[in-house]
């Protein structure tokens, strides 16, 4: 056993959040874990509360995505954490005690084509597990993770920036990078929940020549308009007029869907440029289109994007140094593990951006 350990002794146990089902989150005391071969035990710094926590398994427990049964196996709930690695299990060579870290939220078999390449998500092997789904995640002081999952997380970023990198912002990073956002053109993005968010900034990074952003919700708008991110913001029913005054009438070269609505979708393909590029990023709803008009005469593009790959999640993380962003500007609510509940609560209602929970210090 040649396992690696801090100079900090560890305490014997946990607090640990766990998501009944019923629309609240439950606080545990639990055992902290050993890290066995090709784990290391992270230290959590920061834990997001993602939109997929709040339709899949906060309200009730679903199924998703042809997994038996529903996806939530009653573990420690988050799939968003970045944290220090505090002890390392035998065969570990990356990371040792002290090292920050990111946590892709899903561990694969490492051998299928979609782990090669990084895409987790992606895995088709029944032992697939997502943290803070099938097994533990980040809502507790203490993380166990595959060292595989994990990338550094600079210092020039918080934790609170790392949790956020680790999913939200990577899927609007990768929808992003789809569509080839740059600066020959402008990017539209309808939804503002923190995806949407994200891609504003990662979009303004990138070079988007404007960004245009369209939210129902006045609140989100407002928060959005903190960012300094966005060019333009409108509401659905200001959205034609709005965009068609930014880009001179001519549409967005660049769009992304993260609202996962019929009407969001339909609002982003409407106001797509000719030979415009769209990437539909939202979960769940419906598509529904004119198809001569609105698609084959503009000569659109159309990607569909789920999540992102490891690679693409470091590289994002790098990026974001170099543009001098931090993730951490979108999150408008921060909650100890103590208040969990609260939090959930928050997330699942009226907050104006992200909601997460944060161990101590957010560094």
């Amino acid at each position: 056993m040649n396992t690696t350990v801090s100079d900090t002794p560890l305490p014997e146990v946990m607090r640990g959040v766990r998501l009944p089902g019923d629309s609240t989150a439950a606080l545990d005391t639990l055992p902290v874990p050993e890290p066995g071969p090709g784990q290391v035990l992270l230290r959590v710094g920061a834990s997001g509360i993602c939109g997929s926590d709040i339709g899949f398994i906060y309200h009730e427990h679903k199924t998703h995505r042809g997994i038996e049964g529903p996806a939530y196996r009653g573990v420690v709930a988050g799939h968003e954490p970045s944290g220090t690695v505090v002890r390392t299990g035998p065969g570990c060579r990356r990371f040792g005690p002290g090292d920050r870290v990111i946590v892709y939220h899903i561990a694969g078999c490492g051998l299928c084509d979609n782990c090669r390449r990084g895409f987790m998500i992606s895995c088709p092997d029944p032992g697939r597990a997502a943290y803070g789904w099938q097994r533990d995640g980040g809502h507790a002081e203490y993380l166990l993770a595959e060292e595989a999952t994990c990338v550094p997380l600079p210092d020039e970023l918080s934790f609170v920036d790392g949790a956020l990198i680790a999913c939200g912002f990577g899927t609007a990073y990768e929808g992003l990078r789809r569509v080839s956002v740059n600066g020959d053109g402008d990017l539209l993005v309808v939804g503002l929940g923190p995806v949407g968010l994200a891609a504003g900034m990662i979009g303004r990074g990138m070079g988007a020549t404007r960004v245009i952003g369209v939210e129902p919700n006045e609140r989100r708008r407002e928060w959005a308009a903190t960012l300094d991110a966005f060019d333009v913001l409108a509401s659905p029913d200001e959205a034609a007029d709005a965009i068609g005054q930014a880009t001179s009438g001519r549409g967005a070269a660049t769009v992304m869907d993260c609202s996962g609505s019929r009407a969001g979708r339909s609002l982003a393909l409407e106001n797509a440029a000719e030979w415009g590029r769209v990437s539909l990023v939202g979960e769940g709803g419906t598509l529904e289109t004119e198809v001569s008009d609105t698609l084959l005469h503009k000569q659109l593009t159309l990607h569909a994007s789920w999540v992102t790959s490891l690679p693409a999640m470091a590289e994002l993380s790098v990026n974001l140094v170099r543009w001098g962003f931090s993730p951490e500007r979108v999150v408008s609510d921060r909650f100890d593990l103590s208040d969990a509940d609260a939090a959930y609560r928050l997330a699942a209602g009226q907050s104006r951006g992200k909601v997460c929970l944060v161990n101590g210090a957010d560094r």
